[in-house]
C-alpha cells in the first residue's frame, strides 16, 4: 500500500447518505482483526449485501460497476459516532486515497489523516457539483492536489480549495507517520541536542 499523497486524478464512486458513522462504515462484527489488512471487503458491509451474503447483493454504489476510483465522495456529517480507526482503515484497504464531504466528525478526520488517507472538506455547493458531474457522466473525473490544496472537477476546471494542518500535509506528502517525521528530522535533533 503507498503511503504517500501528492496529486490524486481519478474518477470517483459518490454515497450521497448524510450522517454516515463509522458503524455503517465497518460493522462492529469486524473489528477483532487487529492488523490494518482485509477491511476493504467489509466497508459498508450491510449497505452492501442482503444479509450477509455476498452472493446477495444490494443496489449500492460500491456494487454497481459504473463507479470506480480512487476518490469517495460522500454526504455531510461522514464519520460520525464512534471512534474507531477501522473505518479509516476499511476505506484506504478497499482502495481510496481520498474522501470527500461538507463535514467531517473530527476523529475520523483525524484518524484519516494517520492513516494516509486524504479527507478534503468542501463547500455544501461544490459537493453538490460534485454529485452532479458523477450522475452526468460517472467517468468525470476530480484532481485532489495536495501540495496546493484544491480539488477540481477536471472537465469544467471548476475547484476549491481546502485547508489541511501543515504537519498532516507534510506527512501524506512523504508518506510518514509520526515516527518517521521525526526520524526525518534527526539531524536537526541531533544538531540542537547533542550527545
Amino acid at each position: 500500500m503507498s503511503k504517500s499523497i501528492n496529486t490524486i486524478q481519478s474518477t470517483a464512486v459518490p454515497v450521497n447518505i448524510e450522517n454516515i458513522d463509522t458503524d455503517q462504515i465497518i460493522p462492529a462484527r469486524f473489528l477483532k482483526a487487529t492488523s490494518r489488512e482485509g477491511f476493504g471487503k467489509n466497508l459498508f458491509r450491510d449497505w452492501r449485501f442482503e444479509n450477509d451474503d455476498e452472493s446477495k447483493p444490494k443496489n449500492f454504489p460500491l456494487n454497481n460497476s459504473t463507479y470506480s476510483g480512487k476518490i469517495l465522495v460522500a454526504a455531510k456529517n461522514f464519520g460520525c459516532g464512534s471512534s474507531r480507526e477501522h473505518a479509516a482503515w476499511a476505506i484506504k484497504d478497499y482502495g481510496f486515497d481520498v474522501v470527500v464531504s461538507s463535514f467531517f466528525a473530527d476523529i475520523f478526520k483525524n484518524n484519516a489523516l494517520n492513516n494516509f488517507l486524504l479527507p478534503v472538506v468542501v463547500s455544501d455547493a461544490f459537493l453538490q457539483k460534485m454529485f452532479d458531474a458523477i450522475s452526468k457522466d460517472a467517468k468525470t473525473e476530480f484532481e485532489a492536489n495536495l501540495p496546493e490544496q484544491f480539488i477540481k472537477i477536471v472537465a469544467t476546471g471548476e475547484q476549491e480549495s481546502f485547508d489541511i494542518n501543515n504537519y498532516k500535509k507534510t506527512c501524506l506528502l512523504n508518506g510518514y507517520d509520526d515516527i518517521d517525521y521525526l526520524l526525518s528530522m534527526k539531524e536537526e535533533i541531533e544538531a540542537y541536542e547533542p550527545h
